[in-house]
């Protein structure tokens, strides 16, 4: 199994505030392609990195985390370019880690 988490921006890069419509569609989609989803809302994490300038940038997001039973790289590479677009940033951080689920019912 893998658990595959993908942090997304809280407020698109103008300050629109409609940014729960974004975050609220491709909840949807991850619920119809995966069956469901643990979604973290509420409090937006901060990330902050060093820009290609030098400067420092940061961006509010937040966390989505899928389960499947296997990590289709194509299918991910395409679904995030496609987040990218959607949320207007260069790039949607996403991460896979294999797992192993103790639920006795996921077997």
């Amino acid at each position: 199994m893998y658990l595959i988490q993908l942090l997304l921006p809280a407020f698109l890069r103008r300050g629109d505030e409609a940014a729960s419509d974004p975050v609220a569609q491709t909840r949807r989609e991850l619920i119809e392609t995966f069956g469901g989803l643990t979604a973290y809302l509420r409090t937006p994490a901060q990330g902050v990195w060093t820009s290609p300038d030098g400067g420092r940038a940061h961006d509010e997001v937040v966390m989505v985390e899928v389960v499947a039973e296997r990590f289709d790289r194509t299918w991910w590479r395409e679904y995030t370019q496609r987040l990218a677009r959607r949320f207007e940033q260069e790039a949607i951080h996403v991460r896979a880690l294999q797992v192993d689920v103790l639920d006795p019912d996921s077997a």
